[in-house]
């Protein structure tokens, strides 16, 4: 069997651990937001705050609070 000339994606590719049960329970909400039709942040943010998953530092999403928290899970 040949080997195949092109690289395949391997979505996790970057990952150095497995995600954490609160990382499936936000990437779950969002994806749950983006299939409701939010893909504004604003929307998205609301839609966080609608759910049982906060922040790391506990309280309100905010556009600032999001978007630290994916800078920090990014790296």
């Amino acid at each position: 069997m040949a080997s195949d000339p092109y690289p395949r994606l391997d979505p996790h590719q970057s990952r150095t651990r497995p995600p954490s049960d609160w990382e499936m329970a936000l990437a779950d909400t969002i994806e749950a937001a983006f299939a409701r039709g939010a893909h504004e942040l604003d929307a998205l943010i609301a839609a966080l705050n609608a759910s049982r998953v906060r922040p790391p530092r506990g309280g309100d999403w905010t556009a600032a609070t999001f978007t630290a928290v994916m800078h920090d899970l990014g790296e």
